[in-house]
């Protein structure tokens, strides 16, 4: 075999190993959703517990996928990739045998320890192992089947718990790891970059500050809101998230550079992403609920019911894509902000505990073409706000805000429901379900504002190559 073969051999095994591997950690922010009532019914667990179902995973996703990332430039990006893969199989075969609710989030967290090490380095190893010219081809597929994830998530995790068992959502990832586990070792290259510094301070500051945050959010319903327990955490998150930010304007090499942040077209973007993720991530996880619980849905007619909204980014995204090049990134993502804004306020209108199917369809498609509005061209304005050599930094950044953003969302959301209403019966569920969503639908309305930040800019035909590059997003 010529030297030419086997490149083209080896690019070939990087993209399908590493785009298997995004579709699996992209899979698992969603794929939990509609099984939420079935895992309920079958462990138990508070509203408060079936957040951290979620969240769990979320939450160590968000937080270390910068330093996974780190890991991986410093100790070999192949040998961190198969130990996050090795992480991750193993944690799924532990939640699918989980005995309770207490044991099924632990697990949650490690299978997001597990992401967190891997999927900031696929796309490295997948960028390392093509070559330029059909790289831009290579990450179009990685970055459908990523979309894909997200897409199917609701209906995979339907399916899979009504025909088989809710545990099957986690058995579904054990072969796949099993076979890529040798694969990536036999078929990938390794790598490093020598000059990578680890930012323990920074890593310790950010976990902390966002699970204190998190968990005083979470259980301020249950406990109230003065309670000695929600007011230490939520005081001392905030405190340790201040001291982040502080460590990232004084530290030499910090996690994330603090001074990015004063590029309005950087501060725009990756705010308005945060607020999108909670507004979005928290509908979904009540809304995904209340087909099932108030409708009556199974789970797999839940999952296909939400496909005109969680699908329709798969069928727009290439026309948004087209638009941004043309009309530039900042209209185009003004535009979906809005219309996702939009539809979470038709959603919040047309809930009620006998509301047909057909009353739900024009949220569910203004919604869709909103969110495949704001995805295609977000990334690459994410990356033309940095200088080349800080482009790592800024898409680890964005993904982790985005993480943390849909982490918050469920948190506060779910809070609110909690506090109207609750699961006794549907009508409960409706009336808990109508205010969360209108915060929701407030918090994306409020996104589109920020946006409105991002200074008109065209990127010049150097920057092409990166702007194809950077539609590609890390992780859904």
């Amino acid at each position: 075999m010529d030297q030419h073969t086997k490149g083209r051999s080896g690019a070939a095994w990087a993209l399908v190993i590493t785009s298997v591997a995004g579709f699996m950690a992209a899979l698992d922010n969603l794929v939990v959703t509609t099984a939420l009532p079935s895992i309920r019914e079958s462990l138990g667990g508070e509203p408060e517990e079936l957040v951290w179902t979620v969240n769990a995973y979320t939450l160590t996703f968000a937080v270390l996928l910068m330093f996974g990332a780190s890991l991986g430039d410093r100790f070999g990006r192949r040998r961190l990739f198969t130990i996050g893969l090795t992480v991750f199989t193993g944690a799924s075969a532990a939640a699918a045998l989980s005995p309770g609710i207490n044991e099924l989030i632990a697990f949650r967290a490690v299978q997001g320890v597990g992401a967190a090490i891997m999927m900031p380095l696929t796309l490295t190893l997948l960028t390392a192992a093509v070559p330029a010219a059909r790289r831009g081809a290579a990450l179009g597929i990685f970055g459908a089947a990523t979309g894909l994830a997200v897409a199917s998530g609701p209906l995979i995790g339907g399916s899979l718990t009504e025909h088989m068992s809710w545990q099957w959502i986690f058995w579904l990832n054990v072969p796949i790891g099993l076979v890529l586990l040798p694969l990536a070792r036999l078929r990938l290259n390794e790598s490093y970059a020598p000059d990578s510094r680890l930012d323990v301070p920074g890593t310790l500051l950010v976990s902390g500050g966002l699970f204190g945050v998190v968990y005083g959010l979470v259980n301020a319903n249950a406990d109230g809101w003065t309670s000695p327990t929600v007011l230490t955490a939520l005081i001392a998150g905030s405190a340790l998230i201040g001291g982040f930010v502080h460590h990232g304007f004084r530290a030499k090499n910090p996690m994330l550079p603090m001074r990015l942040f004063k590029d309005r077209a950087f501060f725009g973007i990756n705010t308005a992403s945060l607020l999108m993720f909670f507004g979005m991530f928290g509908s979904i996880f009540l809304l995904s609920q209340y087909f099932q619980g108030v409708l009556g849905y199974s789970p797999t007619e839940a999952g296909l019911r939400m496909l005109p909204w969680t699908g329709m980014p798969m069928l727009v995204a290439p026309i948004a894509g087209l638009l941004a090049d043309r009309f530039g990134g900042r209209p185009v993502v003004v535009t979906g902000l809005a219309l996702q804004a939009v539809g979470l306020g038709l959603f919040a209108m047309s809930l009620a505990a006998d509301a047909s199917y057909v009353s739900q369809l024009p949220a569910m498609i203004v919604g869709g073409v909103g969110m495949a509005l704001y995805f295609a061209p977000a990334a690459s304005l994410v990356m033309s706000s940095v200088r080349p050599g800080e482009q790592g930094i800024a898409s680890g950044a964005n993904n982790a805000l985005r993480e943390v953003g849909g982490a918050l969302g469920i948190a506060v959301l779910a809070t609110v429901f909690s506090s109207q209403g609750g699961y006794g019966s549907p009508q409960s569920f409706t009336d808990g379900t109508v205010p969360a969503v209108w915060i929701g639908a407030g918090v994306v309305a409020l996104a589109a504002l920020v946006a409105l930040l991002i200074p008109r800019r065209r990127s010049t035909p150097a920057q092409e190559p990166e702007r194809a590059e950077a539609r590609v997003p890390v992780s859904a």
